[in-house]
């Protein structure tokens, strides 16, 4: 933790490396948090509810799974140490996941580290079409409802870009870092991670919980907006939550 306070984070050379090393790179990929790019072909997705998405049900497996060699990167910078470490950040409180399942199957995901404004996204794996998308979408929606300052995103990739991240240095990064770690009393004290955003996003999302964990929410959403309804006055589903909040506020 002391190292992501920091701004730099752990690899390592292949799966069964016993050493790690510390990266703090020239160029740092970031998400902006209210510049993420919700396509049309994503919010149709997401409306759609093709998957169940959830928060924390399966740490361990999304590490795993991004772990997994693929076809352009057989080998994988998360060691056997990396992921145990992970997997004892999240017994902390300190390591989140987020999953995508579809019949009853984890078809993708993602897995970071949050700490005071500041959420450093480490990997994301998809074995579905927009599988990590959505699971990216619902982080993003969760963050900002949360105060939830800068997502970290490491090293730029295409898939990345597609989605708004940008590429800032490394000064501006720890700039920026700082800031997300501040004290400063004008500034609303985020909600804790993960149950205060998830929560709350389940709330403001008419789901009452179900297949985003438990806790009380604002069922107003971020800033006081209202929750759109269906033409029959019910509460609209989770996901159709999420793509009008990206929407109308990306």
């Amino acid at each position: 933790m002391t190292a992501y306070r920091s701004g730099i984070f752990p690899m390592a050379d292949s799966r069964d490396d016993t050493e790690l090393f510390w990266i703090e790179p020239r160029e740092r990929a970031i998400l902006p948090l209210d510049g993420f790019h919700c396509s049309r072909s994503l919010a149709k997705v997401l409306r759609k509810g093709t998957f169940t998405v959830t928060c924390n049900a399966a740490f361990r497996e999304v590490v795993e799974a991004c772990a997994a060699p693929r076809p352009d990167h057989p080998e994988s910078w998360i060691s056997d140490r990396i992921a145990r470490s992970y997997a004892a950040l999240h017994e902390f409180g300190n390591a989140h996941s987020v999953e995508c399942w579809q019949d009853g199957e984890l078809v993708g995901g993602l897995y970071g580290v949050g700490f005071d404004r500041v959420f450093c996204g480490e990997s994301m794996f998809s074995k579905a079409t927009n599988a990590s998308k959505v699971a990216l979408a619902w982080l993003v929606a969760s963050l900002r409802m949360a105060r939830v300052e800068l997502l970290d995103c490491q090293f730029m990739t295409d898939h990345l870009a597609t989605m708004g991240a940008v590429e800032i240095t490394q000064q501006e990064y720890l700039d920026l870092l700082q800031a997300a770690q501040s004290k400063d009393p004008r500034k609303p004290a985020p909600r804790s991670l993960p149950e205060g955003y998830w929560s709350l996003l389940a709330a403001a999302a008419g789901a009452g919980g179900e297949g985003a964990g438990a806790g009380d929410g604002d069922a107003t959403g971020a800033g006081g907006r209202d929750v759109p309804d269906d033409s029959a006055g019910a509460a609209v589903s989770p996901g159709y939550f999420i793509s009008h909040f990206l929407t109308q506020t990306s």
